[in-house]
């Protein structure tokens, strides 16, 4: 199993702290590196693909240290943010060289492979300076993948590309994740993560704010009240018998139908509600939390 593990990472530019004591293990499967823009989220890549060196602590993959070792560059495949600078190249010439650079045996066969995975083997003979954004993105993307990495690594992979290639690059790190690669991407954007990758690292001022399931880390906050809507056949009977129960806090009528519930004991509610619908006669329709999301979480580790 391929492992990434980062020990009490710290980088700093003179009296600046970019990153400040990080630490963390990244295993197969989808990761999502969230925080907002100037967190410290390019900064930790740059020092996973070895491009940085640590100002201290350690960055090893596989208990190797990356700093300064060629050899880690047959696992790793990095998606950089940064714009690739060949535009002179086509997508083909840039892949295939990149391909060729890792001693491939077959680096034709790679580049096809690569460039089909990606859904670039139409334009792939046209350069790059004239691609648009999200067409350039996915050439970095063939580019990082042609040696076959165990793992991934992608800088604001998102930025530029368009809904239907959005979705099929979300599909793609998906499967990745799915095949025991060990992925990472990076995102300011809270829906592009959630969709993606369950299990979050969240960076804040360089910080390491959080860490696992971003719903689990949202119901661990027990000093936040839960948010809930909840859809039912008679919505104001059933407003009127939960605002009577020790474990709700408010309860409010959606304008176009529903209720809006905080609580502040998540079992309780759980408990009585059904108890509650059958006592008064109504169906429970829908029962959603509207706050166990990446955005409740980013939002109150941001205020810690």
């Amino acid at each position: 199993m391929t492992v990434l593990q980062l020990d009490a990472v710290s980088r700093w530019y003179g009296n600046v702290v970019a990153v400040n004591g990080v630490s963390m293990d990244l295993g197969p499967g989808v990761t999502g590196l969230l925080g907002p823009n100037g967190a410290g989220k390019s900064t930790l890549i740059a020092m996973m693909a070895g491009f940085l060196a640590p100002s201290a602590g350690s960055v090893t993959l596989d208990g190797e240290p990356i700093w300064r070792n060629r050899e880690v560059y047959r696992k790793l495949g990095l998606v950089p943010e940064r714009e690739v600078s060949f535009g002179y190249l086509t997508a083909r010439q840039f892949v295939r060289a990149n391909a060729e650079l890792h001693g491939l045996t077959d680096p034709g066969a790679a580049t096809e492979r690569a460039l089909t995975t990606v859904e670039m083997v139409e334009p792939a003979d046209r350069r790059i300076g004239t691609y648009s954004k999200g067409m350039r993105q996915r050439a970095k993307l063939a580019s990082a993948l042609v040696h076959d990495p165990a793992v991934l690594l992608l800088d604001e992979p998102f930025n530029g590309v368009d809904p239907r290639q959005r979705l099929h690059l979300m599909g793609l790190l998906r499967q990745m994740g799915a095949e025991g690669r060990t992925v990472l991407f990076s995102s300011h954007i809270l829906e592009e993560v959630e969709q993606v990758a369950r299990h979050i690292e969240v960076v804040v001022s360089g910080r390491h704010a959080a860490s696992g399931d971003f719903g689990a880390i949202r119901r661990l906050m027990t000093d936040r009240p839960m948010r809930y809507v909840v859809v039912t056949s008679d919505d104001r009977a059933l407003a009127s018998a939960l605002i009577a129960e020790p474990s709700v806090l408010a309860v409010g009528l959606r304008p176009r139908g529903g209720l809006d519930v905080e609580v502040s004991d998540m079992g309780g509610f759980a408990h009585v509600l059904p108890r509650l619908a059958q006592q008064r006669g109504v169906r429970l329709l829908e029962l959603s939390p509207t706050d166990e999301s990446l955005e409740s979480v980013f939002a109150y580790l941001v205020a810690s």
